[in-house]
């Protein structure tokens, strides 16, 4: 199983980080994308494709010496969608193994990524039940134990059993990463690259053609980093938690 992981964006939302990515932030001594190497590394995943964009040299200088095989992709029209992003990488995504896709600005206990690959969904999605509602989560809608929209405003005429918030983590097998990447092309085929990636994703399961699963957080701690409250959030709130559950 390979990963690949999305870090080309500028965090505009975040306010001033003095010309540095997000994935470059740091909580607890260690920078959320050292977090990630270091947690794919201890599930022995097989290498990352990491798309960079904004301030790429930085994050391309963090990675050296990691303890896992990492490609730097290059996005340059990275202040566009990240559907952008994602067919940036549509080599990794389609290289003939499982993929984990990720998001990189999220802190997270290391058994939710744990919990993503040992699932036995071959095609799944970490669905946390326990989240505040709002306009900003993209939202996983289940009928009937399946998935049956994924965004952030969901469609009022799709029924549901209940929702949960993504976390920005998915495992797929190779066919349906294949899968997901063609609905990517027909995104940049209609010229439609400012949109978000998750939009894509919800191609994918609007169309029904893949099995798609989900995992529970089941209450492990994680966070994406968006806004400055999240700052304080991830550090004051997020952290101890994870500091508890590895005990």
């Amino acid at each position: 199983m390979r990963a690949v992981m999305l870090a080309a964006g500028v965090g505009n939302r975040l306010g001033d980080l003095g010309n540095r990515p997000k994935s470059l932030l740091t909580f607890g001594g260690r920078s959320l994308l050292q977090r990630h190497l270091d947690n794919l590394a201890a599930i022995e995943i097989a290498g990352l494709t990491l798309c960079t964009g904004y301030e790429a040299a930085q994050i391309e200088a963090h990675v050296q010496g990691a303890p896992l095989p990492v490609q730097c992709v290059l996005n340059p029209e990275f202040r566009r969608g990240s559907v952008r992003s994602l067919w940036t990488v549509r080599e990794a995504m389609t290289c003939g193994d499982d993929v984990l896709l990720m998001d990189a600005d999220v802190l997270y206990a290391p058994a939710l990524l744990t919990r993503l690959v040992t699932s036995t969904h071959a095609n799944c999605f970490l669905l946390d039940e326990d989240f505040t509602p709002g306009d900003e989560p993209v939202k996983i809608c289940v009928r009937e134990g399946e998935i049956v929209e994924f965004r952030k405003k969901p469609d009022p005429s799709i029924a549901f059993d209940f929702c949960g918030e993504s976390v920005g983590f998915f495992k797929f097998s190779s066919a349906c990463a294949q899968a997901l990447m063609q609905h990517c092309k027909h995104y940049i085929d209609a010229g439609r690259m400012d949109e978000p990636y998750e939009e894509v994703l919800r191609d994918l399961i609007l169309a029904r053609s893949h099995a798609l699963g989900f995992e529970l957080t089941r209450r492990l701690p994680w966070l994406e980093i968006d806004f400055p409250e999240d700052l304080i959030r991830a550090r004051d709130r997020i952290l101890p938690l994870m500091e508890a559950s590895n005990d």
